[in-house]
């Protein structure tokens, strides 16, 4: 075989891989089909607000262990054992009520293990206020990876648009989408950024009753709408997609 044909069989091996844009693509587009997002299905914003909230079941399980937590620290801060203990178990309830089920546990083990783990840090330490860093990690996970992805042009909004509308990566050629998502992947960036810059000096200062309300306040209250307008953006940008599934469904 020639020097040529080996190059060129290298460079078809390489075409059909798939690209990391296509891999994490891919990987956002499945999270949010789980989580009831889709533009081709036809649902109202209403409903698929709803159900990426996780419905009253996901309500409850990303509310009431924070709120739990604050209330009793409130009340009695010392043991911290005490509100740390009833934030767990109601983490913990919610995981066997999914398993007993058999509906998917991953949001609630997920959230238990990130309880248990924030609970440990907070009781190692002594301080109430600790039960709260590992939310300020991820706010600044969460909002470090959509802003430079934006910057640098690969804005993960459009690329989970791009596998849920089966568009892959061919909206970085339309002008108008990749500005859309450019600003949408900005404002969820400023969300997180928010978040930490209005909860971050009440961390330093102690208070941990102020600190846990404004983690509520801020949390679904400011998340919901967010998806609704990034739901009503994508749609907005993909009516073809829409048009086909409801023409598929006649």
């Amino acid at each position: 075989m020639s020097e040529d044909e080996r190059s060129d069989e290298s460079r078809q091996a390489d075409a059909e891989q798939p690209s990391t844009s296509d891999v994490l693509g891919a990987a956002l587009g499945s999270a949010a089909r789980r989580a009831g997002i889709d533009p081709r299905g036809g649902e109202s914003t209403q409903k698929v607000v709803w159900s990426a909230m996780g419905g009253w079941r996901g309500i409850l399980e990303s509310v009431l262990p924070s709120l739990a937590f604050v209330v009793l620290f409130t009340i009695q801060p010392e043991p911290l054992i005490l509100p740390l203990g009833v934030s767990v178990g109601l983490a913990a309830v919610f995981t066997v009520i999914r398993l007993l089920q058999k509906s998917p546990p991953a949001a609630a083990i997920g959230g238990l293990v990130a309880a248990a783990a924030a609970a440990a840090l907070a009781l190692f330490t002594g301080r109430g206020q600790d039960n709260f860093i590992l939310g300020f990690i991820t706010n600044t996970a969460y909002g470090s990876a959509l802003l430079i992805s934006a910057l640098v042009g690969w804005s993960l909004i459009g690329l989970a648009a791009g596998f849920l509308t089966g568009e892959g990566t061919a909206w970085r050629r339309d002008r108008r989408k990749r500005r859309a998502y450019f600003w949408l992947t900005i404002a969820w960036a400023v969300l997180f950024a928010a978040r930490l810059a209005v909860q971050l000096p009440l961390y330093f200062a102690g208070d941990v009753t102020a600190l846990g309300t404004l983690k509520l306040v801020m949390g679904l209250p400011l998340f919901a709408p967010m998806i609704a307008v990034t739901w009503l953006v994508v749609r907005a940008l993909h009516p073809s997609a829409s048009r086909a599934e409801d023409i598929s469904e006649a």
